[in-house]
């Protein structure tokens, strides 16, 4: 495993870490023993870094980190995300006194007198013009009760303007070979600014690991049966929000690229790693083999100029008249 710095904090983190949203919820199917396992597996890998936010399964997540910081002695970081409890999720919402409940609730969920990092959790475009909220994370940072702040975007436009923020130390964005607008200026500003970049749906909802057909089915509560269309939440968040049918496409034609010996999936992780603006992927695990195959692409070789390349022409041809203009 290699390790990044991550902004400013001082912490070097595993450039792939694990996103704990599918030991939540709302990815089909999930059992505690295993989501345990997964978490123990990374650990074994040399991940230091878990992600994850209160609303996933309501707490759940944050309570299964909170068992393994009970199970290991192997220190790691945590991030968790606030917002989204919010309901209804508007601009308004984002009070003092709201934060304030919901890093509470983090903390006795995690078990962490202190969380190490608090992200908002993709608000409204309308909070990152609303200096008051971030005045808010910095109390908290102040009360002890948060060592650090960012936020969790949905769009480019709203990653710099709390870059512009002097407390934001970290921002997580979509970005993988089906959603590459952030390559285009973002990540070179926040490297400037030294913030930390999580890249979360690496894998375009499971889409990049080159196992889904046009015959693949998902559980009634998996968001990749039922938010396609943003029925549930921004609809970008499934499959980086391209029909399921031209993500194939896009897949088999990236398919001949890959070096020899490399799974889809490592390709599309490293190619995401070869982005020095980049801190750490992000992708989920539900099972041991599932974390243990995705810390893997870590140790891969790096992609050669010529491949890069081969995947830009591949989003330009087929992606990029779905999202670009989007997000």
């Amino acid at each position: 495993m290699n390790y990044r710095a991550y902004g400013r904090t001082g912490w070097q983190i595993s450039e792939v870490s694990f996103g704990a949203w599918a030991i939540g919820g709302t990815w089909g199917p999930v059992q505690d023993d295993e989501s345990m396992a997964a978490l123990h597996k990374a650990l074994e890998c040399g991940v230091n870094f878990i992600d994850t936010a209160d609303v996933y399964g309501d707490g759940h997540s944050e309570r299964l980190i909170r068992r393994l910081r009970n199970e290991t002695s192997t220190p790691f970081y945590v991030v968790t995300k606030a917002g989204r409890r919010l309901n209804p999720h508007v601009a308004d919402g984002y009070t003092a006194e709201n934060l304030e409940a919901f890093v509470d609730r983090s903390r006795e969920n995690l078990g962490m007198d202190t969380l190490d990092l608090v992200q908002l959790h993709c608000p409204p475009t309308d909070v990152y013009y609303r200096p008051e909220v971030f005045e808010a994370l910095e109390s908290l940072k102040t009360a002890g009760k948060i060592r650090h702040w960012g936020v969790s975007v949905e769009r480019v436009e709203e990653a710099l303007k709390a870059m512009e923020y002097p407390g934001c130390q970290s921002v997580q964005i979509i970005f993988n070979a089906f959603r590459q607008r952030p390559s285009e200026l973002f990540l070179s500003q926040a490297k400037a600014k030294q913030v930390g970049v999580l890249a979360r749906l690496p894998l375009s909802s499971g889409m990049l690991t080159g196992k889904m057909s046009s015959a693949s089915t998902f559980a009634p509560d998996d968001h990749r049966a039922f938010n396609r269309d943003g029925a549930g939440f921004d609809k970008g968040e499934t499959f980086s929000g391209i029909p399921f049918e031209v993500g194939l496409e896009a897949v088999e034609v990236l398919r001949p690229l890959l070096p020899a010996g490399m799974s889809m999936a490592e390709f599309a992780l490293k190619w995401i790693l070869m982005h020095d603006g980049v801190t750490a992927v992000i992708p989920g695990g539900k099972r041991a083999e599932q974390v243990e195959m995705n810390c893997a692409s870590s140790d891969v070789p790096d992609l050669s100029p010529e491949v890069m390349v081969s995947v830009k022409a591949v989003y330009d041809r087929l992606i990029r008249a779905h999202v670009q203009d989007r997000w």
